[in-house]
């Protein structure tokens, strides 16, 4: 009887540390993850940058499946001019209705190599302006021992999605604003 306890002991363990390499966790750092944005008008193109304020993402590596939440400060928004991001926060984001934007993802498709690159893509709810969006987005990933780093570039039809156009008859603004996120985070595996 010792001898079957003993058994059932040891391949319980086993089992437990399997299934947890078979998990990731991603804890993305706020102080050296930037958000940056691009947006495009008939003069000029303006860049703008917003903070993360917290990210944690678990993938389970065999079937894919994701949850977490990144959260990014919507009132941090600036592109080094306070009137136009006084308009932003006002008439687009309205920042102090719906200050986060968020990122919850569900899914990840392609091979996650836990140790060096890997190329894959992020499907998830994208949260902005009270709405939540179904969207995928590409990342590229470098993983090397506790240590995370990447970038994922997607686009915003921020006026698609509800947001107001802040074209004037003088000024014609894209109707969909470019966004990179690079990330840097720690590992558990």
């Amino acid at each position: 009887m010792k001898t079957i306890s003993r058994r059932f002991v040891f391949v319980a363990l086993v089992a437990a540390v399997v299934c947890n390499a078979a998990e990731l966790t991603a804890e993305l750092d706020p102080a050296q993850t930037h958000v940056r944005w691009t947006l495009g008008d008939v003069l000029h193109t303006v860049h703008g940058t917003f903070r993360l304020t917290s990210g944690t993402i678990h993938v389970d590596l065999v079937t894919g499946n994701a949850s977490g939440q990144i959260v990014v400060d919507a009132a941090s928004g600036e592109s080094g001019s306070g009137a136009r991001d006084g308009r932003m926060h006002r008439n687009v984001l309205e920042s102090a209705r719906f200050p986060n934007i968020t990122f919850r993802p569900d899914h990840v498709d392609g091979a996650l190599n836990l140790d060096g690159d890997s190329d894959v893509r992020i499907h998830g709810s994208f949260g902005i302006h009270g709405a939540e969006h179904e969207l995928t987005v590409p990342a590229k990933l470098h993983i090397s021992s506790s240590q995370m780093s990447g970038t994922i570039d997607f686009v915003v039809p921020y006026v698609k999605w509800g947001m107001k156009d802040p074209s004037t008859l003088f000024l014609k603004v894209k109707d969909s604003v470019q966004i990179e996120v690079g990330a840097v985070g720690t590992i558990a595996h």
